[in-house]
């Protein structure tokens, strides 16, 4: 039973996984408000996908600390930070894809004085967005280094992914401090590419039987 929940568990991950890299790759890139509005129909779609790939990834990331159960402080921790930073991506996306394409659309035909007066807005809407965007590459950090220290202490899957995962998130953290700029879209597709790679070798170590 538990070997059938943590196969479930890896193909569901695998899944929201394969959803947040093709998020990536549709992700258009922010511009000013004529721009936005060109783009708003690949907005809305990509940020559906990333929404809709949270349950998938949340229901995943649970057969992970299903699994290191032997070490139930960090593997559990780790769920916890995930879980935050899950909801917060998806404020993030709701945010960016969904309420400021609903937002600006209402204002496509308006005239420039117009549309100067509402830049304030957007501008607020993408400092808000960038918050919830530093919460989940933090939660992300921290869970990944938490669930590889559980791996490395429950031997749970292999060792050395444990060690891969401990790097990478403490390399992770490091950058963030020293400033590096996840936040525009080339260092958020970095930051993403390299947890998804991590996560997806997991997910898929979590389809095999223990």
């Amino acid at each position: 039973m538990k070997s059938n929940f943590e196969k479930s568990a890896g193909i569901s991950l695998i899944i929201g996984l394969f959803l947040m890299i093709v998020t990536m790759v549709l992700h258009p890139v922010g511009g000013d408000f004529n721009h936005l509005l060109s783009i708003v129909t690949i907005g809305v779609i990509s940020h559906s996908i990333a929404i809709v790939s949270i349950p998938f990834a949340a229901y995943g990331y649970w057969g992970i600390t299903h699994r290191l159960d032997a070490d139930t402080f960090f593997a559990r921790v780790a769920f916890s930070f995930m879980f935050f930073g899950l909801v917060a991506v998806m404020l993030a996306a709701a945010l960016n894809g969904l309420i400021l394409t609903g937002f600006i659309q209402r204002y496509a035909e308006a005239s420039p004085e117009v549309i100067d007066s509402i830049k304030p807005i957007i501008r607020y809407n993408m400092v808000f967005n960038h918050a919830f965007d530093f919460i989940y590459i933090g939660a992300v950090c921290i869970s990944t280094l938490f669930w590889s220290i559980a791996i490395l202490r429950t031997r749970a899957f292999p060792v050395w992914l444990g060690y891969v995962g401990v790097v990478l998130g403490v390399t992770a953290i490091s950058l963030l401090f020293a400033g590096f700029v996840f936040l525009d879209l080339h260092g958020f597709r970095l930051f993403i590419f390299g947890t998804v790679a991590w996560t997806g070798i997991t997910g898929f170590h979590l389809t095999k039987k223990q």
